[in-house]
């Protein structure tokens, strides 16, 4: 039963492996620097613009940014991370060996998505606990919630990140996706700003826009309040998660792009 069980999910464990081995060579790049940049992100726009800001639906402002600006900080480090490790992967050609290997595609894509979710989950529960001791009246209303919206989210951006690295073929198309597509999404989803201050037909046209509902759930997992239902976000984010994965499913299975 045990060597049945190691059997099945070696080949799986191996890719993952890989994966985190990677980014964890590396910590201080895909670690450190994305906890300070965080951390700057907190000092700048909470503490000097919060002395400027009283309050936002009834919350100081460094506490109602937080949710948003430690959504950011994982959707972008998880897209990066996958994205990056896929085009590596189809340049350096190391895919062929992954690929001739007795590893199914399934495992492949899983690993892949997996790798990102872990590293922006160890950057979030780090700066998540620096922010309470720093703000010991920093509130998690809904635990659950809170881990179920990045459980959504992760696979979101894991497979938002896969995508984007099988359709690249050099690193500045990553830079273009991150820099026009995926930050402006982000800071017009509501990061340091409710969306039911903007006129019309700006809050109208934000609510197309799915990361405004992942900053929501977030929101409401730890402040108890946001301007969306939570069972709407969760739908809203889940939804279009499993559009990615099923997307990523077909074209690993067609080679797209990643058979020479």
């Amino acid at each position: 039963m045990k060597d049945d069980f190691i059997t099945r999910w070696l080949p799986f464990w191996t890719v993952l492996r890989r994966e985190l081995s990677r980014f964890w060579g590396i910590k201080r790049q895909t670690i450190l620097g994305p906890l300070l940049e965080t951390y700057l992100y907190i000092s700048i726009f909470g503490a000097a613009l919060g002395s400027q800001i009283n309050q936002l639906d009834g919350y100081r402002y460094i506490i109602f940014i937080i949710p948003g600006l430690l959504m950011m900080s994982f959707a972008i480090n998880t897209f990066v991370n996958n994205s990056f490790s896929m085009l590596q992967q189809k340049l350096q050609r190391a895919i062929d060996d992954q690929l001739a290997s007795p590893v199914s595609n399934t495992e492949i894509l899983a690993a892949f998505g997996l790798g990102g979710i872990v590293r922006a989950t160890i950057i979030l529960i780090i700066a998540f606990t620096t922010a309470k001791v720093l703000l010991p009246d920093l509130p998690l209303e809904h635990p659950i919630m809170f881990v179920l919206s990045f459980l959504l989210i992760g696979l979101f951006f894991s497979m938002a990140g896969v995508l984007v690295g099988l359709r690249a073929e050099k690193f500045d198309d990553l830079t273009l996706y991150q820099t026009f597509v995926l930050q402006p999404l982000i800071f017009l989803g509501g990061v340091f700003y409710s969306a039911s201050l903007l006129p019309e037909p700006f809050e109208t046209l934000t609510r197309f826009n799915p990361i405004y509902y992942m900053i929501n759930t977030v929101r409401y997992s730890m402040l108890g309040s946001a301007d969306v239902k939570p069972w709407i976000s969760l739908s809203v984010i889940g939804t279009v998660g499993v559009i990615l994965l099923i997307i990523n499913y077909r074209l690993f299975n067609k080679g797209y792009k990643l058979r020479s």
